[in-house]
C-alpha cells in the first residue's frame, strides 16, 4: 500500500510535457508545381502562421514546427528544422522564414512514399511532444518512390498521425484527395482539399487550426 501511495505521488509530481504537438509540414515541390505555385505555397504557410487564432494556440501549447520540401525519390530537404513556439516573436520569426524559403528541387518526380519515410525519420530530432503529426500537401499522385502503404504503417506503429492537404485543379475530380484518403493518411488522420494553389493558404489555415486544436479523424 505504501509503495503504491509513493508511486502515485511520484507520478503527480512528474513534470508534464512542455509541448502539446510536434507538427511537420511536408510540401510538394515536384515538377507539377511551377514557380508561381511554389510562391503561393510559401506565402500560404506564412499567412497561416500569422493567423491570430493559430498563433495563440502555437504559443499556448508550445507547439514544435518543422518544414520539409519533397519531390522525387531521395529528394527531401528540411527547409526549417524543428522550432518550438514559446512566444509571439517566435511565431513571427517562423512566418518570415517560411515566406523567404527558397525552393529545394525543380524538374523532379512525385514520390510521397519516400517523403513520408523521410518525414518519419525527422521526428528523431523533434522535441518530446504529446502528439506527433505529419501534414503532407501535394498536387499529384505518385510516379516514383513505390507504395505509400509501408510508410503509412510505419507512421502508425510509431504513433505518428499523417494528414493530407490535396491540391486539386479547379473543375476537376478528386483524384489526389481520394489517393490521400485511401493510401496515405493514417487511421486517425484526415484530408482537406484546396481547389487550386490559390486556395492553398485558406485551406492550410483551416487545416493547421484543426491539427493543433487536437481534432483527428
Amino acid at each position: 500500500m505504501l509503495r503504491a501511495f509513493c508511486l502515485c505521488l511520484a507520478l503527480l509530481a512528474a513534470p508534464a510535457r512542455a509541448c502539446e504537438t510536434a507538427l511537420l509540414l511536408a510540401m510538394d515541390v515536384s515538377n507539377s508545381v511551377d514557380a508561381a505555385e511554389y510562391r503561393l505555397q510559401a506565402e500560404g504557410l506564412a499567412s497561416a502562421l500569422a493567423d491570430p487564432g493559430i498563433a495563440a494556440i502555437l504559443v499556448q501549447d508550445k507547439v514544435a514546427l518543422a518544414v520539409m520540401q519533397w519531390a522525387g525519390d531521395g529528394r527531401q530537404q528540411m527547409s526549417i528544422g524543428w522550432v518550438q513556439m514559446r512566444s509571439a516573436e517566435d511565431v513571427t520569426r517562423l512566418a518570415a522564414r517560411a515566406r523567404a524559403m527558397e525552393r529545394a528541387f525543380v524538374l523532379s518526380d512525385t514520390a510521397p512514399a519516400s517523403a513520408l519515410h523521410s518525414a518519419i525519420d525527422r521526428f528523431a530530432a523533434a522535441p518530446d511532444c504529446t502528439r506527433r503529426v505529419i501534414d503532407v500537401s501535394g498536387d499529384g499522385t505518385p510516379n516514383a518512390g513505390g507504395s505509400t502503404g509501408a510508410a503509412r504503417q510505419r507512421a502508425q506503429r510509431a504513433g505518428i498521425t499523417v494528414n493530407g492537404l490535396a491540391i486539386e485543379a479547379p473543375g476537376r475530380g478528386l483524384a489526389i484527395t481520394n489517393f490521400y484518403r485511401r493510401a496515405l493518411i493514417t487511421g486517425d488522420g484526415f484530408v482537406m482539399t484546396a481547389r487550386g494553389h490559390r486556395s492553398f493558404a485558406e485551406t492550410l489555415r483551416r487545416k493547421m487550426l484543426r491539427e493543433i486544436s487536437r481534432v483527428t479523424g
